[in-house]
Protein backbone atom coordinates (compact mmCIF):
# COMPACT_ATOMS: atom_id res chain seq x y z
CA UNK A 1 0.00 0.00 0.00
CA UNK A 2 1.41 3.49 -0.85
CA UNK A 3 1.42 6.33 1.43
CA UNK A 4 -0.07 9.85 0.04
CA UNK A 5 1.76 12.89 2.08
CA UNK A 6 -2.13 13.34 3.06
CA UNK A 7 -1.90 10.21 4.82
CA UNK A 8 0.93 10.14 6.44
CA UNK A 9 -0.32 13.82 7.60
CA UNK A 10 -2.79 11.98 8.95
CA UNK A 11 -0.86 9.76 10.52
CA UNK A 12 1.54 11.90 12.31
CA UNK A 13 -1.88 13.94 13.60
CA UNK A 14 -3.36 10.78 15.40
CA UNK A 15 -0.61 9.66 16.76
CA UNK A 16 -0.85 10.54 20.65
CA UNK A 17 2.47 12.61 20.25
CA UNK A 18 3.08 14.97 23.59
CA UNK A 19 3.58 18.48 22.75
CA UNK A 20 7.38 19.53 23.37
CA UNK A 21 9.04 23.47 24.17
CA UNK A 22 11.76 22.62 21.83
CA UNK A 23 13.85 25.50 23.13
CA UNK A 24 13.69 24.87 26.32
CA UNK A 25 14.69 21.51 25.70
CA UNK A 26 18.29 22.93 24.37
CA UNK A 27 20.40 23.43 27.63
CA UNK A 28 19.57 20.12 28.47
CA UNK A 29 20.67 18.66 25.26
CA UNK A 30 24.07 20.60 24.97
CA UNK A 31 24.72 19.88 28.89
CA UNK A 32 24.67 16.25 27.59
CA UNK A 33 26.56 16.14 24.21
CA UNK A 34 29.24 18.45 25.76
CA UNK A 35 29.76 15.81 28.87
CA UNK A 36 29.96 12.73 26.33
CA UNK A 37 32.63 14.80 23.90
CA UNK A 38 34.51 15.47 27.07
CA UNK A 39 35.20 11.75 27.66
CA UNK A 40 37.93 10.98 25.66
CA UNK A 41 37.27 8.02 23.97
CA UNK A 42 39.89 7.40 21.35
CA UNK A 43 39.82 4.06 19.73
CA UNK A 44 42.22 2.82 19.94
CA UNK A 45 42.35 2.04 23.40
CA UNK A 46 38.72 2.42 22.92
CA UNK A 47 37.64 3.44 27.36
CA UNK A 48 34.07 3.43 26.19
CA UNK A 49 33.04 2.32 29.74
CA UNK A 50 33.27 5.61 30.59
CA UNK A 51 30.97 6.45 28.18
CA UNK A 52 28.61 3.71 29.25
CA UNK A 53 28.97 4.59 33.28
CA UNK A 54 27.87 8.25 32.72
CA UNK A 55 25.05 7.24 30.52
CA UNK A 56 23.78 4.84 32.71
CA UNK A 57 24.20 7.36 35.67
CA UNK A 58 21.78 9.26 33.65
CA UNK A 59 19.27 6.77 33.12
CA UNK A 60 18.97 5.28 36.51
CA UNK A 61 18.77 9.17 37.71
CA UNK A 62 15.50 9.36 35.01
CA UNK A 63 14.41 5.48 35.67
CA UNK A 64 14.72 4.19 32.69
CA UNK A 65 15.20 0.70 32.66
CA UNK A 66 18.94 -0.48 31.43
CA UNK A 67 21.86 -2.19 31.21
CA UNK A 68 25.47 -2.76 30.38
CA UNK A 69 27.34 -5.54 28.80
CA UNK A 70 30.68 -5.97 28.26
CA UNK A 71 33.10 -8.64 26.71
CA UNK A 72 36.01 -6.02 27.90
CA UNK A 73 36.09 -4.21 30.81
CA UNK A 74 37.16 -0.92 29.40
CA UNK A 75 34.84 -1.10 26.64
CA UNK A 76 31.63 -1.67 27.76
CA UNK A 77 27.99 -1.42 25.92
CA UNK A 78 25.20 -0.31 27.82
CA UNK A 79 21.36 -0.81 26.17
CA UNK A 80 18.03 0.61 27.22
CA UNK A 81 14.84 0.09 26.73
CA UNK A 82 11.03 2.16 27.53
CA UNK A 83 8.16 -0.46 27.12
CA UNK A 84 5.32 0.05 25.12
CA UNK A 85 2.23 -2.43 24.73
CA UNK A 86 3.78 -5.16 22.58
CA UNK A 87 1.54 -4.58 19.79
CA UNK A 88 4.47 -3.65 16.94
CA UNK A 89 8.08 -5.22 17.26
CA UNK A 90 10.44 -2.62 18.97
CA UNK A 91 12.55 0.21 17.04
CA UNK A 92 16.01 0.39 17.75
CA UNK A 93 18.61 3.67 18.29
CA UNK A 94 21.82 3.03 18.17
CA UNK A 95 25.07 4.96 18.18
CA UNK A 96 28.65 4.32 18.47
CA UNK A 97 30.67 6.00 21.66
CA UNK A 98 34.28 5.42 20.44
CA UNK A 99 35.89 8.28 17.89
CA UNK A 100 39.22 8.22 15.83
CA UNK A 101 42.15 9.93 17.70
CA UNK A 102 43.34 12.88 17.47
CA UNK A 103 46.10 15.53 16.66
CA UNK A 104 46.18 17.63 18.83
CA UNK A 105 48.59 20.32 17.33
CA UNK A 106 45.80 20.60 14.43
CA UNK A 107 43.20 21.50 16.61
CA UNK A 108 42.83 25.76 17.59
CA UNK A 109 40.93 24.27 20.55
CA UNK A 110 40.98 21.40 22.84
CA UNK A 111 39.60 18.75 21.12
CA UNK A 112 38.13 17.28 24.11
CA UNK A 113 36.84 20.51 25.44
CA UNK A 114 33.50 20.65 23.75
CA UNK A 115 34.25 24.35 23.51
CA UNK A 116 31.51 26.24 22.68
CA UNK A 117 32.95 28.86 19.92
CA UNK A 118 31.50 31.12 16.80
CA UNK A 119 28.09 28.99 16.90
CA UNK A 120 29.52 25.53 17.13
CA UNK A 121 30.30 22.56 19.42
CA UNK A 122 33.92 21.99 18.74
CA UNK A 123 35.87 18.59 19.47
CA UNK A 124 36.17 15.37 18.74
CA UNK A 125 33.05 13.29 18.35
CA UNK A 126 30.82 16.37 17.20
CA UNK A 127 29.29 14.50 14.45
CA UNK A 128 30.67 11.05 14.84
CA UNK A 129 28.98 9.86 16.56
CA UNK A 130 28.31 11.57 19.92
CA UNK A 131 25.67 13.71 18.16
CA UNK A 132 23.71 10.83 17.44
CA UNK A 133 24.80 9.78 21.08
CA UNK A 134 23.07 12.34 22.67
CA UNK A 135 19.86 12.80 20.72
CA UNK A 136 18.82 9.06 21.38
CA UNK A 137 19.85 9.74 25.03
CA UNK A 138 17.12 13.19 24.95
CA UNK A 139 14.90 10.64 23.17
CA UNK A 140 14.57 8.44 25.86
CA UNK A 141 14.54 10.93 28.23
CA UNK A 142 11.92 12.63 26.75
CA UNK A 143 9.36 9.61 26.35
CA UNK A 144 9.97 9.01 29.91
CA UNK A 145 9.22 11.80 30.99
CA UNK A 146 6.24 12.40 28.65
CA UNK A 147 4.77 9.25 29.73
CA UNK A 148 3.65 8.49 25.90
CA UNK A 149 1.49 5.66 25.25
CA UNK A 150 3.85 3.22 22.97
CA UNK A 151 2.65 0.40 20.59
CA UNK A 152 6.60 -1.03 20.57
CA UNK A 153 9.42 -0.27 22.74
CA UNK A 154 11.69 1.54 22.30
CA UNK A 155 15.52 -0.31 22.99
CA UNK A 156 19.03 2.28 23.11
CA UNK A 157 22.38 0.98 21.98
CA UNK A 158 25.39 2.46 22.63
CA UNK A 159 28.06 0.17 21.22
CA UNK A 160 32.15 0.82 21.22
CA UNK A 161 34.59 -0.22 18.53
CA UNK A 162 32.98 1.04 15.78
CA UNK A 163 35.39 2.99 14.18
CA UNK A 164 38.22 0.04 14.25
CA UNK A 165 37.87 -3.25 15.70
CA UNK A 166 33.60 -4.22 16.07
CA UNK A 167 34.77 -7.64 17.78
CA UNK A 168 33.92 -6.11 21.98
CA UNK A 169 30.68 -3.69 20.18
CA UNK A 170 27.96 -4.61 17.55
CA UNK A 171 29.50 -8.06 17.05
CA UNK A 172 29.77 -9.09 20.61
CA UNK A 173 25.87 -8.03 21.25
CA UNK A 174 24.68 -9.47 17.92
CA UNK A 175 26.54 -12.48 18.84
CA UNK A 176 25.52 -13.04 22.44
CA UNK A 177 23.04 -10.62 24.01
CA UNK A 178 20.71 -9.90 20.26
CA UNK A 179 17.59 -11.07 22.37
CA UNK A 180 18.22 -7.48 23.87
CA UNK A 181 18.60 -5.40 20.53
CA UNK A 182 16.64 -7.27 18.04
CA UNK A 183 13.93 -4.77 16.68
CA UNK A 184 11.80 -4.81 13.57
CA UNK A 185 13.69 -1.34 12.85
CA UNK A 186 16.65 0.81 13.49
CA UNK A 187 18.39 4.12 13.42
CA UNK A 188 21.80 5.38 13.40
CA UNK A 189 24.53 7.47 11.76
CA UNK A 190 25.00 7.36 7.87
CA UNK A 191 23.14 10.41 6.77
CA UNK A 192 22.69 14.21 6.94
CA UNK A 193 21.53 17.01 5.84
CA UNK A 194 22.45 19.47 3.65
CA UNK A 195 22.47 23.45 4.71
CA UNK A 196 22.71 26.31 2.59
CA UNK A 197 22.35 29.71 3.09
CA UNK A 198 20.97 28.62 6.53
CA UNK A 199 18.17 26.21 5.19
CA UNK A 200 18.29 22.66 4.91
CA UNK A 201 18.41 21.81 0.87
CA UNK A 202 19.02 18.24 0.67
CA UNK A 203 18.04 15.31 3.22
CA UNK A 204 20.54 11.62 2.66
CA UNK A 205 19.57 8.26 4.23
CA UNK A 206 21.68 5.36 4.34
CA UNK A 207 20.26 2.64 3.19
CA UNK A 208 22.57 0.68 2.03
CA UNK A 209 26.49 0.81 1.99
CA UNK A 210 29.64 -1.29 0.37
CA UNK A 211 31.78 -3.92 2.27
CA UNK A 212 35.05 -3.72 3.27
CA UNK A 213 36.82 -6.66 1.29
CA UNK A 214 40.44 -6.09 1.55
CA UNK A 215 43.02 -8.25 -0.03
CA UNK A 216 46.74 -8.47 -0.54
CA UNK A 217 49.42 -9.17 -3.61
CA UNK A 218 52.41 -10.84 -2.99
CA UNK A 219 55.19 -11.21 -5.66
CA UNK A 220 58.24 -12.97 -4.75
CA UNK A 221 61.44 -12.64 -7.03
CA UNK A 222 65.23 -13.62 -6.82
CA UNK A 223 67.04 -11.14 -4.81
CA UNK A 224 70.20 -9.79 -5.90
CA UNK A 225 72.42 -6.57 -6.57
CA UNK A 226 71.01 -3.56 -8.35
CA UNK A 227 73.00 -3.48 -10.73
CA UNK A 228 72.07 -6.66 -12.33
CA UNK A 229 68.32 -6.82 -13.69
CA UNK A 230 66.40 -9.34 -13.66
CA UNK A 231 63.02 -10.99 -15.49
CA UNK A 232 61.49 -11.74 -12.18
CA UNK A 233 62.12 -8.86 -9.94
CA UNK A 234 58.92 -8.55 -7.66
CA UNK A 235 58.64 -4.76 -7.79
CA UNK A 236 58.03 -4.79 -11.21
CA UNK A 237 55.38 -7.30 -11.11
CA UNK A 238 53.98 -5.59 -8.83
CA UNK A 239 54.00 -2.49 -10.10
CA UNK A 240 52.12 -4.18 -13.03
CA UNK A 241 49.42 -5.57 -10.95
CA UNK A 242 48.74 -2.19 -8.98
CA UNK A 243 48.34 -0.45 -11.92
CA UNK A 244 46.17 -3.19 -14.01
CA UNK A 245 43.85 -2.96 -10.88
CA UNK A 246 43.89 0.14 -10.11
CA UNK A 247 43.12 1.64 -13.27
CA UNK A 248 40.42 -1.12 -13.71
CA UNK A 249 36.66 0.17 -14.38
CA UNK A 250 35.16 -2.47 -12.23
CA UNK A 251 31.25 -2.53 -13.82
CA UNK A 252 28.55 -0.20 -12.81
CA UNK A 253 25.52 -1.90 -10.83
CA UNK A 254 22.67 0.33 -9.37
CA UNK A 255 20.30 -1.32 -7.00
CA UNK A 256 17.15 -0.01 -5.31
CA UNK A 257 18.60 2.56 -3.04
CA UNK A 258 20.89 3.97 -5.89
CA UNK A 259 18.71 4.03 -8.14
CA UNK A 260 16.45 6.47 -6.31
CA UNK A 261 19.26 8.71 -5.56
CA UNK A 262 20.00 9.84 -8.69
CA UNK A 263 16.72 9.74 -10.29
CA UNK A 264 15.21 11.82 -7.10
CA UNK A 265 18.96 14.01 -7.41
CA UNK A 266 18.23 15.13 -10.97
CA UNK A 267 15.30 16.66 -10.06
CA UNK A 268 16.89 18.83 -7.17
CA UNK A 269 19.60 19.54 -10.06
CA UNK A 270 20.31 21.59 -12.68
CA UNK A 271 19.84 21.25 -16.14
CA UNK A 272 23.66 19.79 -17.11
CA UNK A 273 23.90 18.08 -14.06
CA UNK A 274 19.86 16.44 -14.01
CA UNK A 275 20.87 15.33 -18.08
CA UNK A 276 24.05 13.22 -16.42
CA UNK A 277 21.98 11.22 -13.74
CA UNK A 278 19.30 10.68 -16.13
CA UNK A 279 21.97 9.37 -18.59
CA UNK A 280 23.88 6.65 -16.64
CA UNK A 281 21.76 4.15 -18.27
CA UNK A 282 21.99 5.34 -21.26
CA UNK A 283 23.82 2.77 -23.46
CA UNK A 284 25.39 5.71 -26.11
CA UNK A 285 26.13 7.99 -23.11
CA UNK A 286 26.96 6.31 -20.16
CA UNK A 287 30.48 5.35 -20.46
CA UNK A 288 31.28 9.41 -21.08
CA UNK A 289 29.65 9.86 -17.97
CA UNK A 290 31.09 7.80 -15.91
CA UNK A 291 34.33 9.22 -16.73
CA UNK A 292 33.19 12.52 -15.93
CA UNK A 293 32.03 11.24 -12.46
CA UNK A 294 35.35 9.73 -11.66
CA UNK A 295 37.38 12.69 -12.23
CA UNK A 296 34.72 15.76 -10.93
CA UNK A 297 32.73 13.69 -8.29
CA UNK A 298 34.53 10.34 -7.17
CA UNK A 299 31.83 9.74 -4.34
CA UNK A 300 28.78 9.05 -6.72
CA UNK A 301 31.40 7.33 -9.17
CA UNK A 302 31.97 5.11 -6.12
CA UNK A 303 28.46 4.69 -5.34
CA UNK A 304 28.11 3.13 -8.94
CA UNK A 305 30.72 -0.07 -8.30
CA UNK A 306 32.75 -2.43 -6.61
CA UNK A 307 35.82 -0.62 -6.13
CA UNK A 308 39.65 -1.25 -6.21
CA UNK A 309 42.06 0.71 -4.35
CA UNK A 310 45.78 0.21 -3.71
CA UNK A 311 46.24 2.08 -0.31
CA UNK A 312 49.87 1.18 0.63
CA UNK A 313 53.20 -0.52 -0.54
CA UNK A 314 55.69 -2.54 1.45
CA UNK A 315 59.23 -3.75 -0.40
CA UNK A 316 63.11 -3.54 -0.68
CA UNK A 317 65.49 -2.10 2.59
CA UNK A 318 68.06 -0.52 0.91
CA UNK A 319 68.37 1.52 -2.86
CA UNK A 320 70.83 -1.21 -4.61
CA UNK A 321 69.23 -4.79 -3.27
CA UNK A 322 66.56 -6.45 -5.36
CA UNK A 323 64.17 -7.39 -3.15
CA UNK A 324 63.17 -11.41 -3.20
CA UNK A 325 59.15 -10.13 -1.97
CA UNK A 326 56.56 -7.40 -2.82
CA UNK A 327 53.39 -6.69 -1.06
CA UNK A 328 50.20 -4.40 -1.84
CA UNK A 329 47.21 -3.88 0.39
CA UNK A 330 44.25 -3.11 -1.81
CA UNK A 331 41.19 -1.84 -0.10
CA UNK A 332 38.04 -3.29 -2.14
CA UNK A 333 34.58 -1.90 -1.12
CA UNK A 334 32.31 -4.22 -2.79
CA UNK A 335 28.24 -3.68 -3.95
CA UNK A 336 25.83 -5.38 -1.39
CA UNK A 337 24.95 -7.97 -4.01
CA UNK A 338 28.33 -9.03 -5.08
CA UNK A 339 29.77 -12.14 -5.66
CA UNK A 340 32.76 -12.09 -3.96
CA UNK A 341 34.53 -15.13 -5.00
CA UNK A 342 34.15 -14.74 -8.61
CA UNK A 343 35.29 -11.13 -8.22
CA UNK A 344 38.06 -11.93 -6.92
CA UNK A 345 38.62 -14.72 -10.01
CA UNK A 346 37.95 -11.78 -12.13
CA UNK A 347 40.67 -9.70 -10.70
CA UNK A 348 43.03 -12.79 -10.98
CA UNK A 349 42.27 -12.24 -14.47
CA UNK A 350 42.96 -8.91 -15.09
CA UNK A 351 45.99 -9.10 -13.65
CA UNK A 352 47.17 -12.53 -15.84
CA UNK A 353 50.20 -12.92 -14.21
CA UNK A 354 50.90 -16.51 -12.35
CA UNK A 355 53.54 -14.94 -10.06
CA UNK A 356 51.30 -12.21 -8.59
CA UNK A 357 49.45 -14.40 -5.13
CA UNK A 358 45.99 -12.31 -4.76
CA UNK A 359 45.61 -13.15 -1.16
CA UNK A 360 42.00 -12.12 0.63
CA UNK A 361 42.13 -10.37 4.11
CA UNK A 362 39.69 -10.83 6.92
CA UNK A 363 36.53 -9.70 5.95
CA UNK A 364 35.42 -9.22 9.72
CA UNK A 365 32.14 -9.38 10.93
CA UNK A 366 30.10 -7.31 8.17
CA UNK A 367 28.05 -9.38 5.62
CA UNK A 368 26.56 -8.79 2.71
CA UNK A 369 23.32 -7.50 2.66
CA UNK A 370 20.33 -6.40 0.63
CA UNK A 371 19.69 -2.59 0.60
CA UNK A 372 17.13 -1.26 3.15
CA UNK A 373 13.72 -1.21 2.23
CA UNK A 374 12.13 1.98 0.90
CA UNK A 375 8.59 1.14 1.34
CA UNK A 376 8.40 0.89 5.09
CA UNK A 377 6.54 2.36 7.91
CA UNK A 378 10.45 3.83 9.54
CA UNK A 379 11.38 5.23 5.44
CA UNK A 380 8.50 7.11 5.05
CA UNK A 381 8.06 8.45 8.75
CA UNK A 382 12.05 9.89 8.04
CA UNK A 383 10.73 11.48 5.37
CA UNK A 384 7.70 12.95 6.73
CA UNK A 385 9.63 14.15 9.55
CA UNK A 386 12.43 15.67 7.14
CA UNK A 387 9.23 17.57 5.41
CA UNK A 388 7.41 18.98 8.39
CA UNK A 389 11.25 19.99 9.73
CA UNK A 390 13.05 21.32 6.59
CA UNK A 391 10.10 21.42 4.01
CA UNK A 392 12.39 23.04 1.50
CA UNK A 393 14.52 19.65 1.62
CA UNK A 394 14.15 17.12 -0.50
CA UNK A 395 14.94 12.96 0.70
CA UNK A 396 17.87 11.26 -0.57
CA UNK A 397 17.98 7.58 -0.13
CA UNK A 398 21.57 6.74 -0.45
CA UNK A 399 24.17 4.11 -0.37
CA UNK A 400 27.23 4.61 2.09
CA UNK A 401 31.40 4.04 0.02
CA UNK A 402 32.28 3.83 4.35
CA UNK A 403 31.09 0.84 6.35
CA UNK A 404 28.64 1.54 9.53
CA UNK A 405 27.41 -1.23 12.24
CA UNK A 406 24.09 -1.04 10.28
CA UNK A 407 25.68 -4.38 8.32
CA UNK A 408 25.38 -6.35 11.44
CA UNK A 409 22.03 -5.41 11.74
CA UNK A 410 20.81 -5.72 8.12
CA UNK A 411 22.06 -9.45 8.41
CA UNK A 412 19.62 -9.74 11.16
CA UNK A 413 16.58 -9.15 9.54
CA UNK A 414 16.44 -5.09 10.87
CA UNK A 415 15.58 -2.86 8.40
CA UNK A 416 18.25 0.04 9.27
CA UNK A 417 18.48 3.82 8.01
CA UNK A 418 21.24 6.31 8.60
CA UNK A 419 20.43 9.72 9.42
CA UNK A 420 22.76 12.96 10.18
CA UNK A 421 23.01 16.59 11.55
CA UNK A 422 22.52 19.22 8.69
CA UNK A 423 25.99 20.96 7.58
CA UNK A 424 27.31 23.45 5.28
CA UNK A 425 29.23 21.80 2.72
CA UNK A 426 32.64 23.24 3.64
CA UNK A 427 31.94 22.25 7.46
CA UNK A 428 31.43 18.25 5.81
CA UNK A 429 34.66 18.71 4.05
CA UNK A 430 36.74 20.37 6.53
CA UNK A 431 35.32 19.67 10.15
CA UNK A 432 33.45 16.48 9.74
CA UNK A 433 33.87 13.00 10.37
CA UNK A 434 37.66 11.59 10.86
CA UNK A 435 38.59 15.58 9.59
CA UNK A 436 42.02 16.80 11.48
CA UNK A 437 39.04 18.68 13.01
CA UNK A 438 35.60 18.33 13.70
CA UNK A 439 32.77 20.63 14.81
CA UNK A 440 28.83 20.76 14.59
CA UNK A 441 26.98 24.16 14.67
CA UNK A 442 25.32 24.10 18.07
CA UNK A 443 21.61 24.70 16.38
CA UNK A 444 22.05 21.36 13.79
CA UNK A 445 22.41 19.90 16.89
CA UNK A 446 19.05 20.70 18.30
CA UNK A 447 17.40 20.27 14.75
CA UNK A 448 19.09 15.94 15.06
CA UNK A 449 17.53 15.95 18.29
CA UNK A 450 13.94 16.96 17.55
CA UNK A 451 14.54 14.99 14.22
CA UNK A 452 14.77 11.97 16.11
CA UNK A 453 12.06 12.37 18.14
CA UNK A 454 10.19 13.08 15.11
CA UNK A 455 10.49 9.82 13.76
CA UNK A 456 10.48 7.88 16.33
CA UNK A 457 7.39 9.07 18.10
CA UNK A 458 5.59 8.70 14.27
CA UNK A 459 6.56 4.98 14.41
CA UNK A 460 6.36 3.79 17.83
CA UNK A 461 3.61 6.32 19.81
CA UNK A 462 -0.01 4.96 19.87
CA UNK A 463 -2.34 6.09 17.22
Amino acid sequence: MRFTPLLLAAAALSAQVPTMDWKAQEAETLRHFRALVQIDSSNPPGNETAVANYLKQTFDAAGIENRIFAMEPTRANIVARIRGNGSKRPVLVMAHTDVVGVQREKWPVEPFGAVLKDGYVWGRGTVDDKDKLASNLMLMLWLKRSGAKLDRDVIFLAESGEESDTGPGIDYMVREHFDQIDAEFAITEGGGARLFGGQVTLVTVATAEKLPRRARLVVNGTSGHGSVPRVDNALIKLSAAVFKLGTWETPMRLNDTTRTYFERLATISNTTQAARYNGLLDPARSAAIQRYLAESEPAHYSMLRTSVVPTILQAGFRMNVIPSEAEATLDIRVLPDENVPAFFEEMRRIVNDPAVRIEPLSAGARTATPPSRLDTEMFRAIEAAAKRLYPAATTLPTMLTGATDMAQLRAKGIQSYGIGPALEELDSINYGAHSDVERIPEASLHRLARFTWEIITQVAVSK
